[in-house]
């Protein structure tokens, strides 16, 4: 019996690979808020409703604020571990990161990845995987890229 995916052990990751992972999940007031003011982020871009509906982006009402960065990140990574990560040992790097269009309030996003690299661990009963993770929004927009490094389990012999 297996307790996550059977197809997402290191032997199941090839190059040139791209997963469109099967959730997607529309930002709201919860996920901005919230964790912007854990961190301590006070941008007048995440709180100031009036001041973000006069802004060159031209969004109106309560949609109008940007989600912070660090969520938007957090969440396509999210969105993509059910299928990346299940059988991860240890997550190794996450560079490159770029926030390539802004999120707002009531936008949706999608997680896209591509697999860069496999290569040999020191370990035995694993592997590393270097993945690049896409966010989307609901308009077909990258807001985000980023790879992402992970040492991750190879398949036990009797789960073959």
């Amino acid at each position: 019996m297996s307790l996550t995916g059977t197809d997402n052990y290191f032997e199941d990751f090839t190059p040139g690979q791209v997963i469109r992972h099967a959730r997607g999940k529309t930002m709201c007031e919860q996920d901005n808020v919230g964790i912007t003011l854990m961190v301590l982020n006070t941008a007048e871009g995440h709180f100031n409703e009036h001041a973000m509906q006069k802004n060159a982006m031209g969004r109106e009402g309560w949609n109008s604020r940007l989600q912070f960065g660090g969520v938007t990140i957090a969440m396509v990574i999210g969105l993509a571990m059910q299928d990346t990560g299940e059988n991860a040992l240890a997550e190794l790097a996450l560079d490159g990161i770029r926030l390539k269009s802004p999120v707002f309030h009531g936008d949706t996003l999608y997680a896209f990845t591509e697999v860069l690299a496999t290569e040999p661990a020191e370990r035995e009963d694993a592997g590393i995987v270097t993945f690049k993770h896409f966010g989307i929004n609901q308009k077909d927009q990258v807001v985000f890229e980023g790879e992402r490094r992970v040492l991750i389990k190879r398949r036990p012999a009797d789960a073959a």
